[in-house]
This record gives C-alpha cells, sequence and structure tokens, in this order.
C-alpha cells in the first residue's frame, strides 16, 4: 500500500485506472454522476427496451450517493456514500459498457471485482459518515434524469480534490481483504 497522495481527473482512462492500486489514497477532480439502487433499476430497465442512458457512461464514474438538499449559500447538502452492495447486480453490466469508477462504501460481489478486472474500472471508497465534510469537494451540481426519485436522482456533480481510497483496483488487489490479512500478520 503506498501512503502517497495522488490527483486524479474525469473522464477516467485505462491508463489512469491501469496505474492505479488498492489502497492508494486519491483527490478525485472533474465530473461525476450520483445514482442508488432506483435510478440503477431505471438504467437497465431504459437498456433492456433498448434506449440510451441519461449521460455517456465511457470513462464515468458513479457515486453511489444520494444528496442531501443544497442549504441556503450551499451547492449540495450533506453527500455520503451508501452502500455499495445494493449496486452489485446492475454494476458489471455498466462496467462493461465502459464505466470506469464507482464510489461507495464496503465490499464488492466476486461479480464485480472480476468485470474490474475484465474491463479495467475501479472502486473507490469514501468516507461514511462524512458527508458534509464530502460536500466540501462539490463546486456544481445538476439534476440530469429521474428528477421525480427526489435524493435519488442522478445528479451531475463537479468535485474538486474529493478525498479517496482506491478499494478494488484492475489487477485484482482488494484493500479489505489486505488488510485483513495485514492486521493477521
Amino acid at each position: 500500500m503506498t501512503t502517497d497522495l495522488r490527483r486524479i481527473t474525469t473522464p477516467l482512462t485505462d491508463d489512469v485506472t491501469g496505474s492505479l492500486t488498492a489502497g492508494e489514497k486519491v483527490l478525485l477532480s472533474g465530473f461525476i454522476h450520483t445514482a442508488r439502487d432506483a435510478a440503477h433499476k431505471r438504467f437497465i430497465e431504459t437498456l433492456d427496451a433498448g434506449g440510451d442512458l441519461p449521460f455517456d457512461i465511457r470513462g464515468q464514474i458513479i457515486y453511489y450517493c444520494g444528496p442531501a438538499p443544497a442549504p441556503p449559500g450551499k451547492v449540495i447538502g450533506s453527500c455520503g456514500p451508501t452502500t455499495s452492495s445494493r449496486m452489485d447486480v446492475y454494476a458489471p453490466r455498466l462496467i462493461a459498457m465502459g464505466l470506469r469508477g464507482m464510489i461507495g462504501k464496503g465490499k464488492r460481489s466476486e461479480g464485480v471485482k472480476g468485470a474490474l478486472r475484465e474491463f479495467r474500472a475501479v472502486y473507490f471508497g469514501a468516507t461514511g459518515g462524512a458527508g458534509a465534510l464530502l460536500a466540501r469537494a462539490v463546486v456544481a451540481a445538476d439534476v440530469i434524469a429521474y428528477e421525480d426519485l427526489g435524493p435519488e436522482a442522478v445528479v451531475r456533480l463537479e468535485v474538486r480534490d474529493m478525498p479517496l481510497f482506491v478499494i478494488n483496483d484492475v489487477h485484482g488487489n482488494d484493500l479489505y481483504l489486505e488488510g485483513i490479512e495485514r492486521y493477521r500478520k
């Protein structure tokens, strides 16, 4: 595990995803999209019906988050990560379509980890319970799809220096499993 802090920007390329290592600390800048369970279900229903996703997914990052409404004078309210495993049923298909990163909390299924390796994508962890602090990295927020879902609508966020950890990389490394092994030693 490296202790250096690395700055990356979206959209993600194979060169960037291939160079990231589980355990690495990153500061992410650029545009990302929020989507939780209900939005993911609609993504798949739309694709199954022959439609297009509400944004070009290639090279993009989806943040598993339902942002709180913006308080007066703020861009966004608290925007902490939600449990990623709830999106595991949908993620491999989106990764195969070009999704290159996801941000959330918690472990991923073997199916998702296999798709990460096969299609050169990464899973980032954001600190749960720190939604107000993570919101400080958001410089712009616009609902772009599924407004009827309220906080589960798809929101395009512009972020600057969002602090994250690489949890699963393209090489099959898993920070959660590595952490357990290091502790056992």
